[in-house]
């Protein structure tokens, strides 16, 4: 059966009564997906009909439509769902539907340069995808949470489909409720999911979205035309790790490297965004940190918990995060890449990529975690921005480059590792003027036991030991 003929008015007709007796069943408010792609759009579209056909005085149960931004979006992106999510608040109030627009976020500490290049996680990778989790569902399962803790149970309205993979259709069928057009959410207690496009196929999201208006007012031709120059598909809102992300040439995230190329950056850009240039030039560059015959060059040889760990029987190191030198590269190349992007952008765009208090952040973690004393952060953003942005007046007692450049004197003649010492330091810096100390005891324990010895002293035991076993 085709998609024009599947898609008639009775078909739709029940779609739309199936949405109105769901709605009307229960007090639980509704929260829809909403990511700016053709399922999210087509299954928000057939709710927003839906529900406009019902009287004024049954349309009283709120519906949050939320969109997630990981604030590394692709610009083009950013800019369509923001146009859309206010003429969505606008024709709510106009049409008088019970509908209310929100961007989720993801905490200051959590963001994708903060964990980056403040903390040095390497780029994401297929083996180690860090991002979604922290970008996308946290900041969604959050709002559901408080949506739960405000009106005991809640209903997620995804614009998710059974034909997108068998696993999907597993996971769909697995959580459903008997007898429901509900289904359990995988993680999130007093949470249920509602999918009202589940049973269509792509071809039926694009006939749906070309024979039915927008009806807050966007023309989804521009939809199919951004698909088009980008040559990708949707990028959901994840709410849960069942959800497929991103990572597959699709809308999202434009330092996406789980994928060895970024073909949708490429489409935009030769379709005329010439101006995203930068962005997929820097992209390129985390892209290149994965080659595995370069990594030494880039991450150190113990993880973020102070250990070493070695890949088999091999004498190769497990790779640590970034070097806090190359972090520094980092910061100062994207910064160059903002100043640029926003030069060449349209009239009205100029994209912000890295935000003011992510800056603030990466600054305090360097300094407090990174033993960058010399305190570069605001000496990078003077450089590449050309002026200064309002740092936070720090209290606590602080070190110098100078005392950096005395301690490390210091510790070379004495055969005392220097970054050893810095955290230390670190840990009396921090604990100064406290009352209660109980703490500091511990954490210098915790600081001795990691592993302090050079990479070449750990291989020659490693050496070592393994002649003896064979013996």
């Amino acid at each position: 059966m085709t998609s024009q003929a599947k898609l008639t008015k009775e078909w739709l007709a029940e779609r739309y009564r199936e949405i109105q007796r769901v709605y009307l069943s229960d007090n639980r408010p509704w929260v829809v997906g909403y990511s700016g792609g053709k399922d999210s759009t087509c299954a928000l579209q057939l709710v927003w009909t839906a529900l406009g056909q019902l009287a004024p005085s049954l349309r009283q149960k709120p519906v949050h439509v939320i969109s997630s931004d990981t604030l590394v979006e692709t610009p083009v992106i950013v800019r369509y769902i923001d146009e859309t999510l206010q003429r969505i608040g606008n024709a709510a109030k106009r049409d008088r539907l019970p509908f209310n627009t929100e961007k989720v976020k993801p905490t200051i500490d959590r963001t994708f340069w903060v964990n980056l290049i403040g903390r040095g996680y390497p780029a994401p990778s297929r083996r180690f995808r860090w991002c979604t989790e922290r970008l996308k569902i946290e900041p969604a399962d959050a709002f559901i949470k408080a949506r739960v803790a405000e009106f005991g149970e809640v209903v997620v309205v995804l614009g998710v489909r059974s034909s997108e993979s068998a696993t999907r259709a597993q996971v769909m069928s697995l959580h459903r409720i008997e007898g429901s057009a509900l289904s359990r959410h995988s993680s999130l207690l007093n949470a249920f999911v509602y999918a009202p496009i589940e049973s269509f196929t792509v071809d039926d999201v694009w006939t749906y979205l070309l024979q039915n208006q927008s009806p807050w007012g966007n023309d989804n031709r521009d939809l199919v035309a951004m698909y088009r120059n980008a040559q990708a598909g949707e990028c959901p809102l994840v709410v849960d790790k069942t959800t497929p992300s991103c990572g597959n040439s699709r809308f999202g995230c434009w330092v996406c490297t789980v994928v060895e190329r970024d073909k949708s950056m490429e489409a935009l850009i030769d379709s005329g965004e010439e101006w995203l240039e930068p962005l997929l030039e820097f992209r390129d560059l985390l892209s290149s940190t994965q080659d595995p015959e370069r990594k030494r060059q880039f991450r150190e040889f113990r993880r973020r918990s102070g250990q070493v760990a070695f890949i088999g029987d091999s004498d190769t190191p497990v790779p640590g995060p970034y070097k806090l030198e190359f972090c520094k590269e980092l910061l100062h190349k994207l910064l160059l890449a903002q100043v640029e992007v926003q030069r060449r952008a349209p009239a009205g765009e100029a994209p912000t990529l890295i935000n003011d208090a992510e800056l603030r952040e990466i600054r305090r973690l360097w300094r407090l975690e990174r033993g960058d004393w010399a305190d570069t952060v605001p000496k990078i953003v003077k450089e590449a921005l050309g002026h200064e942005i309002e740092w936070i007046t720090e209290d606590s007692v602080s070190f110098t480059a100078d005392d950096a450049s005395l301690l490390n004197r210091i510790c070379e003649k004495h055969a005392v590792p220097t970054d050893l010492v810095v955290q230390l330091l670190d840990v009396e810096r921090s604990a100064h003027g406290l009352k209660r100390r109980h703490a500091v005891h511990t954490r210098i324990e915790e600081i001795l036991r990691q592993e302090w010895r050079d990479l070449d002293t750990l291989i020659a035991e490693r050496r070592t030991q393994k002649a003896t076993e064979e013996k």
